[in-house]
């Protein structure tokens, strides 16, 4: 991250986050070396449940923990044969006999930073109350939190700890949620990703190099609103890139996502002269078509800069507004978004220091918190 490193360390605390943003090609490929020490160990958690016909594999998480299950539910479907679903911590916790309505033998994959924001493990608890049989595999940060150590000595628990250096020191989650996404990528997808870390950290390297400056011009347009869109898979990283403007900005500039096709549904009112739509443009070749639809939609009569496309091709788009991921022309869309997300990454961490924030605590009054606070557990009775 050249230019950015240099940027960065003239905006007082920054510099947290920048590194971490920097870091991640290295971690994925560490993240890559440790699942592969690990596949005998987990090979031998994970068979017995997936031969199990009528599976569900839950992923949980809150907030950008969320979104990682969110990018990876429909491939990982795919991959397993079995029903695999997103589900929100806090939408578990809120309402455990609806989230687990079906009793039938169940993985719940955990993902967490810390560990240790209320709604980890009481969503673990809750799903032991609620379900007959309940396997867990905890992929997180920290080694000392809460949702580690209580799953550590489990007989129906795995528990996949990532580097340390993932565990962010700053507000927004950056390396942590690559290295869990990856990690849960190459852990329940099976040896048919062997070697896509490396591959996946080169595109980051490149779009470290070459997209940081393409990230400054577009935020000193100072545009007043951000929508990310995406289909498919890409539809969470969308998600994700949004809450990243959100939180690196303190809320000072409006940021949202979509779908592409969902886009025209009422949200495309949102867009004004001075809004910016970013599209992630699908690798899959009949979703990518609907892509390809709203970024021309789009394009007519948009202000120049007004519109952006990250993709690994650039076919059917104009070149010059196009975010290229050079080389992964032919990865799965739930691959793709780990490299895609560091423009986000890049954009929240520029726009903050533009409004001279620091965005490695964006909320110095404590109102927002990097490990959630301020969260009563309630009693579920039968």
């Amino acid at each position: 991250m050249t230019s950015s490193t240099g940027t960065a360390s003239r905006g007082a605390g920054a510099e947290a986050t920048t590194r971490e943003i920097a870091q991640q090609p290295r971690l994925w490929r560490e993240v890559e070396r440790l699942v592969s020490a690990r596949r005998a160990s987990l090979e031998e958690f994970l068979a017995p449940l997936v031969a199990h016909e009528n599976l569900r594999v839950v992923l949980a998480g809150a907030g950008t923990s969320h979104h990682v299950g969110q990018i990876l539910a429909t491939t990982l479907a795919r991959r397993l044969g079995r029903r695999v679903e997103a589900i929100a911590t806090t939408d578990i916790v809120a309402d455990p006999h609806g989230s687990f309505a079906q009793d039938v033998p169940t993985l719940l994959v955990s993902f967490a930073r810390s560990g240790d924001s209320p709604e980890s493990v009481a969503t673990t608890e809750l799903a032991e109350q609620c379900l007959s049989e309940c396997h867990h595999l905890v992929i997180t940060c920290n080694s000392a939190g809460h949702l580690a150590r209580t799953h550590a000595e489990r007989p129906k628990s795995q528990v996949l700890l990532l580097p340390a250096e993932s565990n962010d020191e700053g507000f927004a989650m950056t390396s942590s949620f690559t290295c869990m996404t990856l990690a849960a990528l190459l852990t329940l997808g099976g040896t048919s990703y062997d070697g896509l870390g490396d591959r996946l950290a080169a595109a980051a390297e490149r779009v470290l190099a070459t997209v940081d400056a393409k990230a400054h011009t577009l935020v000193d347009q100072a545009p007043e609103r951000l929508v990310y869109l995406g289909s498919g898979a890409l539809r969470g990283l969308a998600a994700e890139s949004a809450l990243k403007v959100l939180e690196l900005t303190a809320g000072q500039i409006v940021a949202t996502s979509e779908s592409s096709l969902g886009f025209r549904h009422g949200p495309k009112a949102i867009r004004n002269d001075n809004t910016v739509v970013i599209t992630y443009v699908s690798n899959d070749p009949y979703t990518r078509q609907y892509d390809l639809d709203i970024v021309a939609e789009l394009l007519e009569g948009a202000r120049p800069g007004g519109v952006v496309t990250v993709a690994a091709s650039t076919a059917g788009l104009p070149e010059e507004s196009t975010w290229l991921l050079e080389g992964l022309e032919d990865v799965d869309d739930a691959a793709l978004a780990l490299p895609a997300i560091v423009c986000a990454q890049l954009i929240g961490l520029y726009a903050s220091l533009g409004l001279g924030l620091t965005p490695d605590n964006p909320f110095p009054s404590g109102e927002v918190n990097r490990v959630v606070q301020g969260v009563t557990l309630h009693r579920l009775r039968a």
